[in-house]
């Protein structure tokens, strides 16, 4: 195993960290209570400024390896940093939804599609949003999804719910990437097809946008979106008929490492907060770290993050080196693992700030809505520890088999 980064990795780990620690922080600290109260679904203007101001300096697109030449183990820390900000992923063009979307149209898109799509996505000149779960049916397995895109002649036509369609909200987002059943005769994971949908064709309609726990997440948000009778051409399937899980499963690999990465700078950001708390705060005649078993909290805590960034690491290089398939399981244990410790660390922030820990004053409360978020945005644990434990047990299934 080799986790060591590229001279060009490290030059990024010192530029993206000084970005993100001058421009980009003091401008979420003084917004973090408007943005928090928003329902307002315009681009506050320090995020456009922001947005320029990264471009200008080369820090932009460096998720994509094609662009950036970083493999997944250089872009890991560079993602890790980003995580300790609300905007740092976004300024830099590295935001879900659209880096998995910006993936599956540079892997199986045609030149017409990326012109179309992949190119203005990549300037930053509009927005996406990822449509597959649904409302009516247990989204955890996808199988079970109901929304149909059929073809018909020379078209797509798309008929169905979905929920949870991330940054539906955004006033730039122009491209729906949806998935929906084609063919519901052939085998479970031959159904599917990916289809993309311009924002604006007549029948697409953003029914209401969803609150997490209390908030919309402005100016992105999740939307709920309805599909009547969506036409579109052919020619806007992605990859073939009914190949929608093959090139579903590409776009989540990456992009769980970048999930998973960010997600361990969301808890480092929370523990510094923690420790500064926990030593600047008096209770009961003590610093509140010598209270209550505290220190043995936060030395966990420390191990916990980094347990978690030496496994996302390792599945990282098993991207780099062996592929999908070869990172399969580490993949799912990263997914199960990461999130459930960045939620436990943020808890521990919250519960040492008291009632501060809970208010806008601090970024603890949207910390934890991410965490939480997480264990499910990207598949529940459930199925990921499933996934863990078919490919453990299949040599000893077969073997058993054999006798």
């Amino acid at each position: 195993m080799d986790f060591s980064h590229s001279p060009r990795a490290l030059e990024l780990i010192d530029s993206v960290g000084a970005f993100l620690r001058d421009r980009v922080s003091p401008a979420e600290a003084a917004a973090r209570e408007r943005l928090m109260a928003s329902t307002d679904w315009s681009v506050p203007p320090e995020v456009e400024a922001l947005k320029a101001e990264a471009k200008a300096a080369g820090l932009w697109n460096l998720f994509l390896p094609s662009v950036s030449g970083l493999s997944n183990v250089d872009y890991a820390p560079l993602a890790e940093l980003m995580g300790r900000t609300h905007w740092g992923a976004e300024v830099m063009n590295c935001a879900a939804p659209d880096t998995g979307n910006m993936e599956v149209l540079h892997a199986f898109g045609t030149p017409e599609q990326k012109e179309r799509w992949l190119a203005p996505l990549l300037e930053g000149s509009i927005r996406s949003a990822f449509c597959m779960t649904e409302p009516d049916v247990a989204s955890s397995d996808a199988t079970t999804m109901e929304c149909t895109a059929v073809v018909d002649g020379d078209e797509v036509v798309v008929n169905g719910v979905k929920w949870w369609s991330t940054g539906v909200g955004h006033p730039d987002c122009e491209l729906l990437v949806v998935m929906g059943v084609t063919d519901p005769s052939a085998p479970r994971h031959s159904r599917h097809s990916i289809v993309l949908v311009p924002r604006s064709t007549p029948g697409v309609t953003v029914e209401r946008m969803l609150q997490t726990m209390g908030w919309y997440d402005a100016p992105g948000g999740h939307g709920q979106v309805r599909f009547d009778d969506v036409r579109v051409p052919l020619s806007n399937v992605v990859g073939q008929p009914g190949g929608a899980f093959a090139i579903a499963q590409g776009r989540l690999g990456p992009g769980r490492i970048h999930h998973c990465m960010r997600a361990i700078g969301l808890a480092e950001k929370a523990l510094e907060l923690a420790c500064e708390r926990a030593v600047s705060r008096t209770a009961f005649g003590k610093p509140i770290a010598n209270l209550g078993g505290n220190r043995e909290r936060i030395a966990d805590a420390r191990m916990a993050i980094q347990q978690s960034r030496l496994l996302v690491l390792h599945a990282a290089w098993l991207l780099d080196t062996e592929g999908l398939l070869g990172a399969l399981s580490a993949i799912s244990q990263i997914k199960v693992v990461v999130p459930n410790m960045a939620q436990s660390v943020v808890d521990l922030a919250i519960q040492l700030h008291g009632g501060a820990g809970l208010s806008q004053d601090f970024p603890l409360g949207p910390a934890w809505l991410v965490a939480r978020a997480l264990r499910i945005a990207d598949g529940p644990d459930e199925v990921h520890r499933g996934v863990v434990a078919k490919i453990e047990l299949a040599p000893y299934i077969a073997r058993a088999a054999g006798n």
